[in-house]
């Protein structure tokens, strides 16, 4: 009997590590695309998500791509996949659609059943067309990814929310979870679980949302979210930046994982070790970035368990009594007592490390990255919301601006035709390819973690 409850229990756990793991982890050189609408185009949770490979596999080098254009439905982004998206040669294409296409206003007026069903039909009968269309594509793996919600719940001031449309973009997500299972795609759902954390959150903030003042758009606290669930759903929860494990009265190491620890020596005033980490801690930008944002990158942290899940750097020295300085390559980074110690330190949560010094230049330089590739997303956004429907996709002419000028009355595109006027020209856009390049290898030069210096020095 006792035999057969240990089975069982070792079978659940199977089952749980497989439930987990959704969606593979990606490979090195894999070309990542992320196709959608205005969130995928801000371009935060894709970032968000290469920094976490960008830190935790610093050998593994890969490329993440955006590919979103605000306001896209299913038929827009079917009619980009040629020129926009199956020309940036993705082994990976995760492809996510729905706020657009199930509308906004019309929820609050008489019909809205009617109007949902058409909706979705719509776009059902769209995505019919990108299917046959990616079912062509051989070498490249499809991952289709059900959109983060749209929140009705959130209590604003002087904010009517469009009653059911959540709903509607469920029935979009069910049909693309259909499509994944007949196809043998890879599937992962932002809405549900996305929507859980809302409704949690609001019953002690009812004003609480990830998905932004519009009740639409994500900011970077929501997008962070966004990038925590889809590696989660890689099954990296569990995976370490390190353990070290240590006792401090032998001078030796009980344990330690994804790290090398050597030299470990007890002097007059505590303990010294050297320490090499396979990892880089993940690091959380807290500035604010983004049009209309209010929340940055690290509030996420308040909801969700990134930290112990995906971010752990643990630290643990036994055997120590009284309070001990910590020291990293000669940097102080505080003091804690012995039982602290024992218990174990997450060194991933102090930003003052040489380690996370070092993540942060990785963060910065990912962050200039996207900032450039905004520039090639805005591009297509012209190139697909204006000239694609009278013929002058990728024209660069002087009949192309001189249509562009005649809709200039959209701000939309009043706000970008400075933009345009210089990516017209190929040499901008190589210029600003060049400009990406140079900074992604250069985060593959800095990203290798360091030997450090670890001191272990007695308070006075």
């Amino acid at each position: 009997m006792k035999i057969r409850i240990t089975a069982i229990i070792a079978l659940f756990i199977v089952c749980v590590n497989v439930i987990a793991q959704q969606v593979s982890p990606f490979k090195k050189n894999d070309r990542v695309v992320f196709l959608g609408n205005s969130i995928t185009e801000a371009g935060y949770y894709p970032s968000y998500i290469w920094l976490y490979y960008m830190t935790h596999f610093p050998n593994m080098p890969l490329t993440v791509i955006g590919a979103g254009v605000g306001g896209d439905r299913a038929e827009e982004m079917f009619k980009r996949l040629d020129g926009d998206v199956f020309a940036k040669k993705p082994s990976v294409l995760v492809t996510t659609f729905g706020m657009n296409d199930t509308g906004y206003f019309e929820y609050n007026q008489p019909g809205a059943e009617a109007f949902a069903d058409s909706r979705v039909k719509a776009s059902y009968e769209w995505f019919q067309k990108i299917e046959a269309k990616y079912k062509e594509q051989k070498q490249t793996k499809m991952i289709i990814m059900g959109g983060s919600p749209y929140d009705e719940t959130a209590v604003f001031e002087n904010s009517v929310p469009f009653r059911n449309k959540n709903k509607a973009m469920r029935r979009i997500v069910d049909f693309q979870q259909k499509a994944a299972a007949e196809n043998g795609w890879e599937f992962f759902d932002l809405n549900v679980p996305m929507t859980d954390i809302n409704l949690r959150e609001q019953k002690n903030n009812p004003a609480f949302t990830l998905c932004g003042g519009d009740r639409i758009h994500p900011d970077n606290a929501g997008h962070m979210v966004m990038a925590y669930l889809f590696l989660k759903a890689q099954g990296f929860a569990g995976k370490e930046v390190a353990t070290i494990d240590i006792d401090g009265t032998k001078a030796a190491v009980k344990t330690s994982s994804n790290c090398t620890v050597s030299d470990i020596k007890i002097t007059d005033t505590g303990l010294i070790f050297n320490y090499l980490a396979k990892s880089l801690p993940y690091p959380m930008d807290t500035i604010v970035r983004g049009w209309n944002y209010k929340t940055a990158q690290a509030k996420a942290i308040d909801v969700i368990p990134f930290m112990e899940e995906m971010n752990k750097e643990s630290l643990r020295v036994s055997g120590l009594s009284g309070d001990y300085r910590l020291i990293i390559d000669n940097e102080e980074i505080g003091t804690w007592s012995g039982e602290t110690f024992a218990k174990g330190l997450n060194l991933a949560t102090l930003t003052n490390t040489p380690q996370y010094q070092q993540a942060m230049k990785v963060m910065f330089l990912n962050e200039e990255r996207l900032e450039v590739e905004r520039h090639f997303r805005e591009y297509m956004w012209i190139q697909y919301t204006v000239f694609y429907k009278k013929g002058l996709l990728f024209a660069n002419n002087r009949e192309a601006l001189k249509v562009l000028d005649q809709n200039l009355d959209n701000g939309w595109v009043k706000g970008r035709r400075d933009l345009y006027t210089k990516a017209m020209s190929p040499e901008i856009r190589e210029a600003w390819q060049k400009e990406m390049d140079v900074l992604v290898s250069m985060i593959y030069k800095i990203n290798k973690p360091l030997k450090r210096k670890i001191t272990l020095i007695k308070a006075n």
